[in-house]
């Protein structure tokens, strides 16, 4: 085997080892060596290792021991240049001896509100994943160089800051949990329709927050939103196959075949709901969950249950307000058999919004692909194509564009 040529199968068992042990790897060695950022870089350190040599060598035995190994050789030097007692390394052997919430410590490190965005969902998918900073820079099209940056900055201020390596306690779970609900949520949505680059999604990236809230689930059991967010995902998931045509163009809802959706997945999918509805602590990830649930059990586009999908996305912005609810009410009541005039209705919401939101969803291509839908329901063919050919301005998004440009073709 050469490292010209590797074998496909050594980089899926890397990638396999990788997304199940690096993060319970990392958050053991953030407890022996008492510093984050040194504990993220020698996990890094024996990931690249592997890179380099797995594809030459082949892959080792026991891989995730070998993982372990090198991290605890490359540990050992890090304890020796501080000249601070060696002996804790011996308390690192395999199976890795970490505490049953070590990597929900290690996640909500990740996530603190104090680091930016783009560092939180940096660091979670280098420190819990393993990816490295090349394969963050490929799934978010941007340089090596700014990932590096974003990551060097978010240790830098967990050091300086002194955010402390825990799972928040009572009082604070409710917040820090959103925070670290809405990074694996903005992790899914780019992978599953990228905002930009060659590529209208990123299946290993949606594959990383899928994992992500499986990980959640399995160690807060107990907690609705989580078990929401895990469902959304998956239900998400199930309909992947059908999403895209033969020439990568983005398939609507209306027409996807159904039968290429995985319908084992969605029964499951629903099945976590109705776990977290059972809890009786409603929030906004089971609502746009049971969103989501409404169109993936519907036979067909017609048997959709709008009425409750309204009903559901008028919860939904009693809880949380946005003008992406808004705007995807505005949708559902576009489509509700029961609405009279659904589509100048749907039209006069979204017009009826402040001028802040109008502004915020001026920005967004869905939203004039909306408005171009609902002008041509009215026959206002010009004002349509006006608002498509914004849409087509505004995304970046192959598959959308593609989209688009047929709507704008055949009329």
């Amino acid at each position: 085997m050469t490292s010209e040529h590797p074998d496909p199968r050594v980089h899926a068992e890397l990638a396999r080892t990788v997304r199940e042990h690096a993060g319970r790897l990392t958050a053991c060695l953030v407890r022996v060596l008492d510093d984050f950022a040194a504990a993220e870089d020698v996990v890094q350190d024996a990931i690249e290792t592997a890179l380099r040599r797995w594809p030459v060598d082949g892959v080792p035995d026991h891989p995730d021991a070998w993982l372990l190994t090198t991290a605890r050789r490359r540990g050992i030097d890090v304890l020796r240049r501080r000249a601070v007692q060696r002996d804790k390394l011996a308390r690192l052997r395999w199976p890795v001896p970490s505490e049953p919430d070590d990597r929900l410590k290690l996640l909500f490190t990740c996530c603190h509100p104090a680091l930016p965005r783009a560092a939180r969902i940096a660091l979670t998918l280098r420190a819990v994943c393993g990816l490295t900073t090349a394969q963050i820079a490929a799934a978010f099209l941007v340089p090596e160089s700014t990932v590096s940056q974003r990551i060097t900055r978010a240790k830098r201020k967990i050091a300086e800051a002194g955010i402390p390596y825990r799972v928040p306690a009572d009082a604070e779970l409710p917040h820090r949990l959103e925070e670290v609900l809405s990074v694996v949520y903005l992790l899914f949505n780019e992978g599953y329709l990228t905002s930009a680059g060659e590529r209208p999604h990123a299946p290993d990236l949606a594959g990383d927050a899928e994992w992500l809230a499986a990980q959640l689930a399995w160690l807060m059991p107990r907690q609705p939103e989580v078990l929401g967010l895990l469902a959304l995902v998956r239900l998400h998931q199930a309909r992947a196959a059908a999403r895209f045509d033969a020439r990568g163009g983005l398939v609507p809802l209306r027409d996807q075949d159904r039968a290429r959706w995985d319908h084992d997945a969605i029964a499951e999918a629903v099945r976590l709901l109705e776990r977290a509805a059972a809890l009786r602590r409603p929030g906004p990830h089971q609502l746009r969950a049971a969103i989501v649930a409404c169109h993936a059990e519907a036979p067909a586009w017609d048997d959709t249950d709008w009425p409750q999908i309204v009903v559901l996305y008028d919860m939904l912005l009693a809880m949380a307000p946005s003008p992406v609810h808004r705007l995807h009410r505005a949708i559902a009541l576009h489509h509700h058999p029961g609405s009279r005039g659904g589509a100048s209705n749907a039209l006069a919401d979204l017009e009826a919004l402040p001028r802040a939101d109008r502004a915020t969803l001026e920005r967004y291509p869905l939203y004039h692909a909306t408005r171009a839908e609902l002008l041509r329901a009215l026959r206002r063919p010009e004002e349509a194509r006006t608002a498509d050919r914004r849409a087509l301005d505004l995304t970046a998004n192959p598959a959308q564009q593609v989209l688009l440009e047929q709507r704008l073709a055949h009329e």
